[in-house]
């Protein structure tokens, strides 16, 4: 499988972590961790259900993640998520040291890129628009029918 169509299956599967957000009334927002071919680990916002402002989709996957491999630093870890990590997430995947970032929808409000561009370890490739149009729809449903 090439890596195009691979980030395109696990940003499915970001995707319907999303979904789960979704229906718990929780912003939509997915994420998987994949390592050497394999999801190590899933989850998606909780900031309601824990009544948590950090519980954000990538930093639950983060934990789970180091977790799994019983370490800190993910060097050799793809985190796909769903839209454009906050400044918080981007500072949470620099410190972990995460190989790869993939993300669907831009976040032009809240994103990384507007306020902590640099926050990413030098070393982590970015690829964004993997599944965009899918993630920013579910995104516009959900704020749609909270208005």
């Amino acid at each position: 499988m090439n890596s195009t169509a691979s980030d395109t299956e696990f940003m499915k599967q970001a995707l319907a972590e999303a979904r789960k957000a979704y229906a718990e009334d929780e912003v939509p927002i997915g994420a998987v961790i994949v390592c050497k071919g394999r999801i190590i680990a899933r989850a998606h916002n909780l900031t309601e259900t824990l009544n948590d402002v950090t519980a954000h989709a990538e930093m639950q996957a983060i934990t789970s993640a180091a977790a799994h491999i019983g370490g800190k630093y993910l060097n050799d870890c793809t985190l796909y998520v769903t839209v454009e990590p906050c400044p918080m997430c981007a500072g949470a995947i620099g410190w972990a040291q995460l190989g790869r970032l993939v993300y669907g929808a831009d976040d032009e409000k809240r994103g990384y890129h507007k306020y902590a561009p640099n926050a990413l370890h030098p070393k982590t490739e970015v690829k964004n628009g993997v599944c965009s149009d899918e993630a920013t729809a579910l995104m516009q449903e959900f704020f749609r029918k909270r208005r």
